[in-house]
């Protein structure tokens, strides 16, 4: 079994979901934890799958543009109006309802992408192993419901 860590961010933002039959077609908000577990198959020199730093390297300015913004379907009736009135606060799903898990492979696609490149960089700060890889982006929509996403 592979050795595994986890790395938590937490940003505060909301969607609505325009195909939902309920209260959550409307705007909400959510506290939510991104949780990202690394794996690899062997600890590296200094005895870790990776730094947690390397996480927040990778993602911490990413992340922030998720904070305090509103994920809107670009099919939504409402949106060209939220896009024009709140700008970059307002995040496109490209004909998608923003539901956790959509959120959840929209981070970890990025994140597997970002961890790719620091992989490459001969200059990062804390260099991991082409053998550390992502396992899962878990989000947590509230303190009891969360969606996951991984490819293993």
């Amino acid at each position: 079994m592979p050795y595994r860590i986890c790395k938590s961010f937490e940003v505060e933002n909301g969607h609505m979901l325009s195909k939902h039959p309920d209260l959550c077609k409307f705007p909400h908000g959510h506290s939510r934890k991104i949780e990202f577990v690394l794996e690899a198959d062997e600890l590296n020199e200094h005895e870790m799958v990776c730094d947690f730093k390397v996480l927040k390297e990778a993602m911490c300015e990413y992340l922030k543009s998720y904070d305090h913004a509103l994920f809107v379907n670009t099919n939504d009736p409402n949106f060209e109006q939220l896009k024009a009135a709140f700008g970059e606060r307002v995040v496109s799903f490209e004909d998608k309802d923003p539901t956790t898990e959509v959120f959840a492979k929209t981070i970890y696609d990025e994140v597997k992408k970002r961890l790719a490149a620091y992989v490459a960089n001969p200059h990062a700060k804390y260099p991991i192993g082409h053998s550390v890889r992502i396992r899962s982006v878990r989000v947590w929509e509230t303190t009891s419901s969360w969606a996951e996403y991984s490819e293993l």
